[in-house]
């Protein structure tokens, strides 16, 4: 299944430059959030904002072609 993943502020690094934080990823079906975080090397143990089609997950779900996959680190200020 392709999914389109969009990665933010410090994580856009995961991506070479020429992508600037977007990318289009295959994973096969029936993988979950957690396979897509391990797929993208994203420690385990990294706090996340993740966005699946505009709504917020806080629970490793099952992911389905075509998903629109936002993540952000937290955000911090002063």
């Amino acid at each position: 299944m392709r999914l389109e993943v969009r990665l933010f502020a410090t994580l856009r690094d995961i991506f070479p430059k020429e992508k600037r934080g977007m990318d289009l990823v295959t994973l096969e079906l029936g993988s979950t959030l957690d396979d897509l975080i391990k797929y993208l090397k994203i420690p385990e143990d990294a706090p996340l904002i993740i966005l699946v089609n505009g709504r917020r997950q806080i629970e490793n779900i099952e992911l389905a072609d075509g998903d629109r996959i936002g993540i952000f680190p937290p955000v911090g200020g002063g």
